[in-house]
């Protein structure tokens, strides 16, 4: 199955529902159910990722088969460990292959006794039911926060707390400042240094606060409305002091010709002229809206050079790839200098193809399909990927005014 998308409206206007945070509503679950409580549903994100996490917790299951879901992956492996469970955590072939051995090691340093199934490093893990005993853990920082935060959410069942001695450069750090600052309203108070976070033992006192909309969700929003001079948007549930590193979108899109306005209920968008020619971010802290920029810039016809893209290369698909496989297609050759970085210094080639394929990957989908401004009847392969973070997308796009046509496969 494939969409086939075209526009043939003036511009966008509408006032659009993004989704619950899915990276807050993954970390409320855990903190919940650490402190025995339950979060009313539906209040959390809608996705896919957040509903493998529900079912998780719910079943309480001996094998756990978390599909695609690499938080989930994550999170859960902390949480059986410190809630002495023996379970099988298992997931998608994809997920077969991205690392978890930094989280295994340090849980591993506790006495949590975990053990590889299949290829070591990397998932289907056995918690083994050991209580976890230890004090302190060393634990690189440079693959994944999300190894990190695992290890925060569960640090105050430890019977003396936690102590994570970061090694590396902290990637993704927003997204450990928004685990800190959950566990702060849940009354959990750690203390960080340059590398060093302590936590206390204690126990959760969550305060009902319903998580966010999605920044990251509203960053497709951002892109349409730079592409589409003229867009009057309102997207509701959005705030301005946020938890979440994808907020910076705002402050990123302002140059690509984008105003923001905060309300009470959210945010206002408004679109004219972008007013840089040459576009340049450290995306360390913000990489899951690389791809959204990426596409943006290049069909803005705007030159950049974004750093910090290194964990793309184990995401849900090695997004780098992925990025230059699709862009070529539509006469955009983006070229990746050194590890990490990623460039196009304004040259264009024939388009190839109108057909985008997503890799399994939501964030290929939802980047992609606003190209279809630029390039009517844009074809999105296997659009169903955006039910992992953004399940109602294809249908704000119809009540945007976008026709979508779905195309069975020849």
């Amino acid at each position: 199955m494939k969409h086939q998308i075209t526009y043939s409206g003036g511009p966008l206007c509408g006032t659009f529902h993004i989704p619950a945070s899915k990276s807050i509503s993954n970390r409320l679950l855990i903190i919940y159910a650490l402190a025995g409580q339950t979060f009313p549903e539906q209040q959390l994100s809608d996705s896919d990722d957040t509903a493998v996490m529900l079912r998780a917790l719910r079943l309480d299951a001996p094998i756990v088969d978390i599909g695609h879901a690499g938080t989930s992956m994550r999170f859960l492996t902390a949480y059986y460990a410190a809630t002495g469970k023996a379970r099988t955590i298992t997931g998608s072939g994809r997920m077969k292959q991205r690392p978890i051995g930094p989280l295994v090691d340090a849980l591993n340093q506790l006495g949590a006794g975990i053990r590889y199934l299949e290829q070591p490093g990397c998932p289907p893990v056995a918690t083994s039911g050991n209580p976890l005993q230890g004090r302190e853990v060393i634990i690189n920082g440079s693959l994944s926060s999300q190894f990190i935060t695992a290890l925060l959410l569960v640090a105050p069942t430890l019977p003396h707390g936690l102590v994570i001695r970061i090694q590396g450069p902290l990637t993704s750090a927003s997204y450990v400042r928004m685990t800190l600052g959950l566990m702060r309203q849940a009354e959990i108070m750690a203390e960080q240094t340059e590398n060093t976070i302590s936590v206390p033992p204690g126990r959760y006192q969550p305060d009902g606060t319903p998580p966010e909309a999605d920044w990251s969700g509203a960053s497709y929003w951002y892109e349409l409305a730079a592409l589409m001079p003229g867009t009057e948007l309102t997207l509701p549930g959005l705030r301005q002091h946020s938890l979440q590193g994808d907020a910076v979108v705002a402050r990123l899109f302002e140059p690509l010709g984008v105003r923001t306005l905060f309300t009470p209920s959210g945010v206002q968008l408004s679109s004219g002229a972008a007013t840089c020619s040459h576009f340049s971010h450290d995306c360390t802290e913000c990489p899951d809206i690389i791809q959204t920029l990426a596409v943006t810039l290049c069909l803005k016809d705007i030159p950049f050079r974004i750093t910090g893209a290194h964990t793309l290369r184990v995401k849900e698909t090695d997004r780098i790839a992925a990025l230059q496989a699709e862009l070529g297609k539509l006469g955009y050759p983006l070229q990746e200098p050194v590890a990490g970085t990623l460039e196009w210094t304004g040259e264009h080639t024939s388009p190839n193809s109108n057909s985008i394929e997503t890799y399994q990957d939501h964030r290929m989908a939802l980047a992609f399909a606003p190209a279809a401004l630029r390039f009517p009847g844009l074809c999105i392969e296997n659009p169903g990927v955006v039910s992992k973070s953004y399940p109602t997308f294809w249908d704000d796009l119809r009540k945007a005014g976008f026709h979508i046509n779905p195309l069975s496969p020849l």
